[in-house]
């Protein structure tokens, strides 16, 4: 099993992203992500086996909550940079309280074996992806044109661990934030 734990965009805020790739997808032949797969990942765990699932799923609800908090979801960017991206991202923005909730999560599956991140956590909703040679003049007119974009706030209330299989995201459990 293919996991990793997240937190759900508000379908307001989806809808405004949907807008959004509606307008720029046709300007560049990328590998789109739709709205309804976007979430905010806290940890990917990766492959886990199936018979410890619910082992997976106590030590995930003993993680502390960092309280009510706002998400905001806003910016585009490029990884690893705008001269050789590799993913087009809107930025997202959950200051103190999300990375306390990444680095709790990860401090407790790393205690079940699941690999330590070695990358500092740097949340976003991933766009597209983008492939070597593909021309992105036209999508690059339309971004600058767009000025400083915002998408939203999200108030989550909870975060999810998720399945991950055949390009499909299935929720397996939910962990309370407040």
């Amino acid at each position: 099993m293919r996991l990793f734990t997240a937190i759900d965009i508000d379908p307001a805020v989806k809808a405004r992203l949907a807008d959004l790739l509606h307008r720029l997808r046709p300007l560049a032949k990328l590998h789109w992500t739709t709205p309804e797969r976007m979430h905010v990942t806290t940890k990917f765990i990766g492959e886990w086996p199936e018979d410890r699932l619910e082992e997976i799923k106590r030590t995930l609800a003993s993680v502390g909550s960092p309280g009510a908090f706002e998400i905001e979801i806003g910016r585009l960017g490029w990884f690893p940079d705008e001269r050789r991206p590799r993913v087009f991202w809107a930025g997202v923005r959950g200051g103190a309280p999300l990375e306390a909730l990444a680095y709790s999560t990860e401090e407790a599956v790393c205690k079940l074996g699941v690999a330590r991140e070695q990358r500092g956590y740097s949340p976003h909703l991933t766009l597209a992806r983008i492939r070597e040679g593909v021309p992105l003049d036209a999508l690059r007119r339309e971004i600058d044109s767009l000025g400083e974009i915002q998408f939203g706030v999200i108030r989550p209330s909870a975060f999810y661990l998720f399945l991950s299989r055949a390009g499909r995201y299935t929720k397996l459990a939910e962990f309370q934030l407040t």
